[in-house]
């Protein structure tokens, strides 16, 4: 089974996808599983978790005070703007897993010291919208921490779902088999990365939206 562990839709603030759009998606791609993980929303995986096609895993992508911070099978919104530590809890509490998103992004990832120092549940290894040096150095992160990984498009745009993904064992039939098996360590990462031209585009935007938002993380 291919799975993109890291999608976005209009229910972030930035996303382009509709959650059906999402699920068509990875139908035409073969993708069986996808963790809709809109920043600080949960209200996409309701849209779509009947679809009857694609596996959606409950998730959030949510904003904590020093970085992103991926839930995988929560049952309820995390609250953005927590420290990391009470994002961590407040994901377990929610009975779901959390997962260092793309550590090495200058303004959204938690950095190499803080992926190391809290006890998140596993790291996001590849990451399709991450620079190809970022991406090496997060796959080498996750190795020497030893836990479960993730990897995942980033995709905010139909187009782009797929572009990282895992593969799990076959035979899979709900969310909750596939959240297990990543979670014993059955997930092999596979993701492309951003080139130099796209990572100008997207530095020039990502400023503009933070000085928007206030300086604040998205």
């Amino acid at each position: 089974m291919i799975a993109d562990l890291h999608v976005h839709t209009n229910y972030s603030n930035d996303g382009k996808s509709t959650p059906q759009q999402v699920i068509d998606a990875c139908i035409e791609r073969g993708i069986g599983c996808v963790a809709i993980t809109d920043h600080n929303s949960f209200k996409a995986y309701f849209d779509v978790k009947d679809n009857g096609k694609v596996i959606v895993i409950p998730a959030e992508e949510v904003s904590s005070t020093e970085g992103h911070i991926v839930a995988l099978g929560i049952d309820r919104e995390i609250p953005r703007g927590l420290s990391i530590q009470a994002t961590i809890d407040a994901i377990h509490e929610a009975g779901g897993f959390a997962f260092a998103a793309h550590p090495y992004r200058w303004w959204s990832g938690l950095g190499e010291k803080n992926t190391l120092k809290y006890d998140f549940d596993g790291t996001e290894a590849l990451n399709a919208r991450s620079v190809k040096s970022a991406n090496r150095r997060s796959m080498k992160l996750a190795e020497r921490i030893g836990k479960p990984i993730t990897a995942g498009s980033d995709a905010h745009s139909p187009g782009r779902i797929g572009w990282g993904n895992v593969t799990l064992p076959d035979g899979l039939g709900t969310w909750q088999e596939v959240v297990a098996a990543i979670m014993e360590s059955k997930a092999t990462a596979h993701s492309v990365y951003r080139h130099p031209m796209e990572t100008i585009r997207y530095g020039f935007k990502s400023i503009g939206q933070w000085i928007l938002r206030g300086f604040k993380r998205m």
